[in-house]
């Protein structure tokens, strides 16, 4: 217990601070009606120095960035229940299967012509195809650890993030002049929008019943995060053998978090939980979520960022897309 009481004191100052910045980032976006990751990366860049300099919060920003992320992806699973599949349907269920491959497999071969790492294309092709910034954080747990892992992390949040916004105003624009019917529009702003929020907004800006159906296609997309991280996490494993590589690579290991979201998920499919749970947890995700992406933000080097140039902003927005005309290819086959 005298242990416990001394790693508290340890990690108090840097998670207090990490808290109270995203707490701020939750503010802000309240207010000006603006992502509120996006601010939290923000101010937690702005505040950067207390991790360079400030030794006594080292340990708590670390812990946000980690563990906090880990707790947030775990109660992601209250959110997915495996009835989505059936109500959605198993062809359009299929097609999104199909759209979330290739855009991951996209990303990878982007970032060899690139001459990036294979990784981070899979790390840029994962978070758009499947749920933006939360599966960015999810994919980042269990590549091999390098020195520019927090780096390639922080800069894809970024791009995901801003790209998702700007779909969210363009997108209902774009099914408009095609002239989608509601559940047309719900797929296709379900299946392309990055984030949740995002989806939500620009679903139900059309029709409620075209919002109940992109929640609803987003959902299913949400649901396939850990098939792919399982995936990506063996393909990770068969590459890099050895555990320490030369360039300081580590293999990832079986993460617990991944136990933990497909145990919640389960839950939430085969019993009735109660509506107030699910909200609480849901709220819980997202406010773990925004500490963690903050302290990502105060662990981050802007010269770092600026080294890397535009490639990473190509690579998304071209994956971006790439994702759309895929859901556009199949609405326009049914």
């Amino acid at each position: 217990m005298n242990d416990l009481a001394v790693r508290c004191k340890i990690i108090w100052p840097g998670l207090g601070v990490a808290t109270i910045t995203g707490m701020a980032a939750l503010f802000l976006s309240e207010h000006y009606n603006a992502p509120a990751m996006l601010f939290a990366l923000l101010l937690g860049m702005a505040v950067s120095f207390l991790y360079q300099n400030e030794t006594s919060c080292a340990c708590g920003i670390d812990f946000s960035a980690s563990t906090l992320l880990r707790v947030g992806v775990v109660l992601l699973g209250l959110r997915i229940a495996l009835g989505d599949l059936a109500v959605l349907g198993w062809q359009t269920a299929l097609m999104l299967a199909v759209a979330i491959l290739t855009t991951i497999m996209l990303g990878v071969c982007l970032a060899k012509a690139f001459g990036l790492q294979k990784r981070f294309g899979a790390l840029t092709g994962g978070s758009v195809a499947i749920c933006g910034a939360s599966a960015a954080l999810a994919i980042s747990t269990i590549l091999p650890r390098s020195e520019n892992h927090e780096r390639d992390t922080l800069l894809t949040v970024i791009g995901v993030t801003a790209m998702s916004t700007i779909a969210m105003v363009l997108y209902p624009i774009v099914v408009a002049q095609f002239g989608m019917n509601d559940t047309e529009a719900g797929i296709f702003l379900g299946g392309t929008i990055h984030d949740v929020a995002q989806v939500v907004g620009a679903g139900y800006s059309v029709s409620n019943s075209a919002g109940d159906m992109a929640t609803l296609t987003k959902l299913v997309r949400v649901a396939m995060l850990m098939p792919v991280v399982l995936a990506m996490m063996m393909v990770f494993r068969h590459f890099y053998k050895v555990k320490n590589q030369p360039d300081g690579t580590q293999v990832p290991k079986m993460p617990l978090f991944l136990v933990g979201f497909i145990a919640l998920m389960l839950l939430n499919s085969f019993v009735t939980l109660p509506e107030f749970i699910v909200d609480a947890g849901t709220q819980v995700s997202r406010f773990f979520l925004i500490i963690s992406i903050t302290a990502i933000g105060m662990k981050s080097n802007l010269g770092k960022l600026a080294e890397v140039g535009v490639l990473p902003i190509v690579m998304i927005v071209v994956e971006t897309l790439w994702i759309a005309l895929v859901i556009l290819g199949y609405l326009y086959t049914m």
